[in-house]
């Protein structure tokens, strides 16, 4: 496809090397090596062409560069229910983190009474990434004035084996810990998240330059 060739022209090789040392478990031949900032610029231009629905129908995609456009491109979408169905076709087929977190589409922060109801769906998946990418929203567009004390539940009943959720979980009840702390640091104090995830959100809170040197002291106290 006109697509890859385009990415192989915009190749980059030590970054692939790099790329494939902070994504385990993607063959090393999957890289192409073209860093995220082309790939945007890529997806402003092929969002308008014709191609772009050749390109985002025809999965799986061999090469992880060709994802993480995919994600870059769905982040394009101005019509609401084209990116969920985007979003909701492509989730199977993610299979890292990066691919997951690169995806973070404009339109949601317009829809959020729709949003939050498909955010509880993903949340509750089997599936690694997209439990991951529904966590990942739920921080994005609700730790703030669309803040509800639910949300932190719905994240803390989340109990897994998959090392890219638990992260996300830490990730988000650090961002949470930041944004809504009388409400989040409950969950500290009452141990309700499991063990590795309770000391990684504490560790991810201290490092952070919106806590407090006597909250990052009270957290320090809270390690289990």
């Amino acid at each position: 496809m006109e697509v890859t060739k385009r990415l192989f022209e915009l190749q980059d090789k030590k970054y692939a090397e790099f790329q494939a040392k902070l994504t385990p478990g993607i063959p090393r031949e999957s890289f192409i090596g073209v860093r995220v900032p082309e790939v945007r610029k890529l997806a402003k231009q092929y969002i308008k062409d014709e191609e772009f629905n050749l390109f985002i129908k025809n999965l799986p995609h061999k090469y992880y560069d060709e994802n993480i456009l995919h994600g870059a491109l769905i982040s394009e979408l101005k019509e609401y229910d084209t990116c969920i169905a985007a979003v909701d076709e492509f989730l199977p087929y993610v299979d890292n983190w990066a691919v997951c977190d690169t995806m973070s589409p404009k339109i949601f922060k317009k829809y959020k009474k729709e949003l939050i109801v498909k955010i509880k769906e993903w949340i509750s998946s089997d599936h690694v990434y997209t439990c991951r990418f529904g966590i990942g929203m739920l921080m994005a567009h609700f730790l703030d004035e669309d803040f509800k004390e639910e949300y932190l539940e719905s994240v803390a009943a989340v109990h897994s084996q998959e090392y890219y959720v638990n992260m996300m979980i830490a990730w988000f009840f650090a961002t949470a810990l930041a944004k809504q702390w009388d409400k989040t640091v409950l969950y500290i104090e009452n141990n309700r998240l499991d063990q590795w995830v309770h000391n990684k959100t504490i560790q991810k809170a201290r490092e952070s330059y919106r806590i407090t040197k006597e909250q990052k002291n009270y957290l320090k106290s809270l390690k289990r």
